[in-house]
C-alpha cells in the first residue's frame, strides 16, 4: 500500500452494547491504531442517533489522547454551524496545548442531525451559508490574527491546529481549494461527486501558510476478516443496522424485515451510500484499497471499519494493517 491510511471511528453503539462499551472500543482502535502504524484517527459529530457515541466530539478525542501517547486524533469532523467559533477554537486549542502535535481540526458544514435536532441544538436553520466566514473566523483564533477585534483563544491562539475541510460536494472542494487546506471527501457514504470534486479541488488549489500543495483524503469502508465468507456476513449485518438507523423511527427491525427492506428500492439506497467498500480477506481488501486510490486521485485514505461488534473492527483493524506493510511504533 503506497498511500497512508487512516481510520474514521464513527463510535458505533452495536445491539446488546452500551455507550460505555461503544467508548472503551473507540480507545481499544486507536491504541491498536497507534501500534500498527496507522497515520491518523478521527471521530464524527452525530446527534441524536441511538447507534452512534461521538457527538461529544472533543471530549472523546480528549479522552482518547489520554490513553494514546503518539498517534494523531481529531474531528472528522466538526459540524461547524452548530457552534461558535471561537468555542471550537478554545476547545481544539485546549486538545493541542495538552497533547501537542497530535490534533487535527475537520471541519463539515452539514448538521449532523435532523430537524428537531437542529432546533434542539439551538442552531440558525441559516447558520451554514456563513461556513466560509465561520472558517476564516476560526483560523484566526487559532494562528492569528483574530478576525474579531479584541477577541483571543485561550487556550487556541498560536496552536496552529491544523484545518481541513469535509465534504461530499463541489462546494467543500472549492472553498478548500481557495482557502490552501486538505480536503478530505466522504465518500464512504456520499460516493457520487467523488472525482468531481476531487478534480475542481485540485485544479483551483492555491497553496496557503497551512499547505503548499493539494491534499486529498478519500473516505472508504472496510470489512477485513479472515475468510470471505466471513466478510460477506459482515457486510449484510453492518446493511441490517442501517436500515434499522435510517428506517427505523426509534425501534429496531429483525433481520428478515431489514432484508426485506433491503432488497426493495427504498433499500437500495443503503447500499449506494456504501458503493466505495472494501470486503473480504485481507488480500482482496488491499488490492480494492489501491485501485480506489487511484480512482479517487487520493493521497491518503481514511477507513471506515464497518464490521459489527467492537472485537470484529479490531480484527479488520490488525489485518489491513498486516496486508498494507503498516509499520509498527
Amino acid at each position: 500500500m503506497t498511500l497512508p491510511l487512516s481510520i474514521l471511528d464513527l463510535a458505533t453503539i452495536g445491539k446488546e452494547q452500551t455507550a460505555a462499551e461503544s467508548l472503551a472500543g473507540s480507545v481499544a482502535m486507536a491504541q491498536s491504531a497507534e501500534e500498527l502504524g496507522y497515520r491518523r484517527v478521527w471521530y464524527a459529530e452525530h446527534h441524536n442517533m441511538s447507534s452512534i457515541a461521538s457527538s461529544a466530539t472533543s471530549v472523546l478525542i480528549a479522552h482518547v489522547a489520554a490513553h494514546t501517547e503518539s498517534i494523531r486524533l481529531g474531528a472528522g469532523g466538526i459540524m461547524l454551524p452548530n457552534h461558535s467559533p471561537l468555542t471550537i477554537a478554545e476547545q481544539f486549542g485546549t486538545l493541542e496545548t495538552l497533547h501537542p502535535g497530535r490534533i487535527d481540526l475537520g471541519l463539515g458544514r452539514a448538521p449532523g442531525s435532523d430537524q428537531n435536532t437542529m432546533r434542539a441544538l439551538r442552531r440558525d436553520p441559516m447558520a451554514a451559508d456563513s461556513f466560509p466566514q465561520d472558517v476564516l473566523e476560526l483560523q484566526g483564533y487559532l494562528t492569528g490574527p483574530t478576525r474579531i477585534q479584541g477577541v483571543e483563544a485561550t487556550p487556541g491562539k498560536g496552536t496552529n491546529v491544523p484545518l481541513y475541510i469535509l465534504g461530499s460536494s463541489l462546494f467543500g472542494a472549492r472553498l478548500a481549494a481557495q482557502l490552501g487546506l486538505p480536503y478530505a471527501f466522504a465518500s464512504h457514504f456520499a460516493p457520487a461527486a467523488l472525482q468531481d470534486a476531487v478534480a475542481l479541488y485540485r485544479r483551483e488549489f492555491h497553496p496557503s501558510a497551512q499547505l503548499d500543495a493539494p491534499h486529498v483524503i478519500a473516505g472508504v469502508n472496510v470489512i477485513a476478516a479472515d475468510s470471505a465468507s466471513e466478510a460477506q456476513e459482515m457486510l449484510r449485518a453492518t446493511k441490517r443496522a442501517r436500515v434499522s438507523l435510517f428506517f427505523g423511527g426509534g425501534r429496531e427491525f429483525t433481520d428478515d424485515e431489514a432484508d426485506m427492506v433491503l432488497d426493495s428500492p427504498q433499500g437500495q439506497h443503503v447500499s449506494q451510500m456504501m458503493t466505495y467498500s472494501a470486503v473480504g480477506t485481507p488480500d482482496v481488501v488491499l488490492e480494492y484499497l489501491d485501485s480506489f486510490g487511484r480512482h479517487a486521485d487520493a493521497d491518503e485514505l481514511i477507513v471506515a471499519h464497518q464490521s459489527p461488534g467492537t472485537a470484529a473492527r479490531l480484527r479488520s483493524v490488525e489485518l489491513l494493517a498486516q496486508a498494507a506493510g503498516l509499520v509498527r511504533a
